[in-house]
Parts: structure tokens; sequence; C-alpha cells
């Protein structure tokens, strides 16, 4: 008897051990999501297992997004937080990035409680650090993957990506882009793995400027992945800025990168899809190799701290339909504006939309695409 009773307490701890573990994976408010995995944990798959023995479906949908800072706690007698903890935030946008088999942004800012700022005190200071507990809105508006590839990550040190991670972790939303952190991750929804590595411009995140680092990045990943995309935080910045020039762009002394230089490079070294942020304002989009790229998202919910004035408040989210081989499809732009301490908003006038198609106009020759008034990219023919 007393035998028994040993074997039924374990078999009862090996159960709550079980639904504590799976506890740790949210569910995506969708069918067949299985798991994100960081660099450090991911299990090895062979290209082998990844591209023959599975078969993908035939479409995927994912929804891209640029800068995301939910408020900010610094300075602390300003007030820079949103009402209801956020939880309102993505009210007019969740719908599609729910519905999305991969939804992806640019986390602008640190996930920290408490810190120091190494940026100083006074005006014009721009440190962004969002309440910790904000860090379940991205869970509920089903994001999959956070860059932190950017100017702010580093805003309290590190402990403000340390802290970062540390809660996207426990809501299983994937991150990367810090030199000494994970390269890439892997999401893991609806039998799809999804290798995503994140790229930016200033000293303490994966160069995108260093294109022997994003080669071998993407090398590495590739192999283990079915769908790859780079993101990247890059370009001047300004309402000014959001022609996507020819060649180097320079911007408070910094080297922002050659975009379209090193979009293309990434595509032709494994990418599927490639989405950018960081001028604060939208860009052109681009199909090459039948890949797409985003070059700016601009500000997509930065509802303190940041201009919101004109084309600055313009929020997109791209929404892009690929086949299994990362070739795409079609897409359509939603056009968002925001509000100062409300965040992105339905735009009924589809405004984003028909500045996004002003540039792509204006920026990409002899485009195998076109953009509709309503923010529709359909292939040529189509």
């Amino acid at each position: 008897m007393l035998h028994l009773r040993s074997m039924i307490s374990i078999c009862l701890c090996i159960i709550g051990f079980s639904l504590l573990c799976s506890s740790s994976i949210p569910p995506k408010q969708q069918s067949g999501v299985e798991s994100y995995e960081s660099q450090e944990d991911e299990t090895t798959v062979s290209a082998t297992e990844n591209t023959e023995n599975r078969e993908l479906p035939d479409t995927m949908v994912i929804a891209m997004c640029g800068d995301i800072m939910m408020g900010t706690t610094y300075p602390e007698n300003e007030i820079g937080l949103p009402a209801n903890d956020g939880k309102n935030l993505f009210d007019d946008t969740k719908a599609i990035t729910l519905r999305a088999d991969l939804a992806v942004g640019n986390l602008e800012g640190c996930l920290l409680d408490g810190g120091r700022c190494r940026k100083g005190t006074g005006e014009n200071i721009y440190a962004f650090r969002m309440p910790t507990k904000y860090g379940v809105n991205l869970q509920d508006a089903g994001f999959d993957f956070m860059s932190l590839a950017n100017n702010h990550s580093k805003d309290f040190y590190d402990d403000g990506i340390i802290s970062s991670e540390r809660v996207l972790d426990s809501l299983g939303i994937g991150h990367s882009g810090v030199e000494g952190h994970n390269e890439y991750a892997i999401v893991k929804r609806n039998g799809v793995r999804y290798g995503i590595c994140a790229f930016g411009h200033n000293s303490y995140t994966i160069n995108h400027t260093n294109l022997n680092r994003v080669k071998s990045i993407l090398s590495a990943l590739r192999p283990k992945c079915d769908i790859l995309v780079v993101s990247f935080h890059g370009g001047a910045e300004g309402a000014d800025r959001c022609h996507l020039p020819q060649g180097q762009e320079n911007f408070l002394g910094e080297n922002r990168g050659n975009l379209r230089k090193f979009t293309h490079f990434a595509i032709d070294n494994g990418a599927d899809v490639v989405y950018g942020h960081g001028p604060h304002v939208t860009r052109c989009v681009e199909v090459y190799k039948n890949k797409f790229i985003a070059y700016s998202l601009g500000n997509f919910c930065t509802p303190y701290g940041m201009s919101l004035i004109g084309v600055k408040g313009y929020a997109p989210v791209v929404e892009i339909k690929i086949n299994s081989k990362g070739d795409f499809i079609s897409g359509k732009i939603h056009s968002f504006i925001q509000k100062k301490g409300v965040g992105p908003r339905k735009d009924p006038t589809n405004a984003v939309a028909k500045e996004m198609k002003r540039l792509t106009e204006a920026d990409i020759k002899n485009a195998a695409f076109r953009i509709d008034n309503v923010g529709n990219i359909l292939k040529n023919g189509k």
C-alpha cells in the first residue's frame, strides 16, 4: 500500500510539473500554435527534416509593424503611461496580428521596473522604459517576435536588455538583435518553423553594415527554418526622410546603412521577408526576386514620448501572404493613425496606404507589383 501511494504521489508530481511547463508557452488565439525557442534552447533540426520530410501549408500570412513603445516611466515626473495599463492600445489592430500566422514588430525601449538611465536627465532626453507588466499586452495582441536591435534597447544599460528578454521569454515571444545575446529566434506556428533575426545600426546591436556577420547569421539560420524573416533598424530619421535614398544614409554622425544594398543582400543570402523601422516615418515597399521588403513601418504604437504630428503618426500594419517557398503572393497595407495616449486607430481615409503607395511609386522603379488606393499590394497582371 505504501509503495502504491508513493507511485501515485510521483505520478501526480509529474502531471503537475508537465502542466506548469506547458503553461510557460502561452497560446496565441488561433489553432495549431506550437512554441517559441530561443537560440540557447533550440532543438537542432536538419535541413532535410525542414524542407523534404514535412509538408508545409500552401500559404502563410505574416503581419508586420514598426516601433512599439507602449508608454514610458521616464522621466518619473512626466505623465507617460496610457490608461488601463495599456490594455486598449491595440484594440483597433489586434484582429490582424492575432489572425496572422506570424506577427512581428520592434520593441523601441525596454521592459523594466526601476533601473538607471544611461542618457542622464534634462530636456530632450529620449529614453524609454515600459513597465514589465505591459509585456502581456504584446501577447494579447498576438505578437510572436520583437526586434531588440534598436537605439533604445539599452537606454537603461544591460539591465534593460536582460529584463526585456526575461519578460518576452516568459510570454513566449521571440527576440533577437543585441550583440552577445540571441542572434536569432525560431518561432513554430501551425507546423512552420519561422527563423527570425534582427540587425541595427548602433554599437550594441548586431550591425547590418557588417555584411560578413549578416551572412554568417543567415547561413546558420537558413537550414533550421522553413521561412526566414529579417528585421532591421536603419535609415535617417524625420518627417523629411520618407524617401528611400540610393547609397548610405548618415544621421547624427552614425552610419545608418545602405538599406537597398542590405535588404537585397539578405534576400540573396536566404531571407524570405525583410521588414524595417527606425526613421519614425513610413517608407516604400518592394518585391525583389519574389521576396517582400518593407523599408520602414514607422511609429506603430508610441502613445507618449514621440512626435505623432503628420506622417510621424502614420502606423500601418502590413499583412502579406507568401507561399511555402517564401515567395510573395499578395499583401495589404492596413491604415492606422496614432492618437496621443491612445495608440493606433483605424484610418477610414486610407491616408497611410496612399502615402506608402506614393513613396513606392517614386522610389521603386520597374516594380513587378502595384498598390491600389485602399492598400492592396498586387502582382502586375493580377
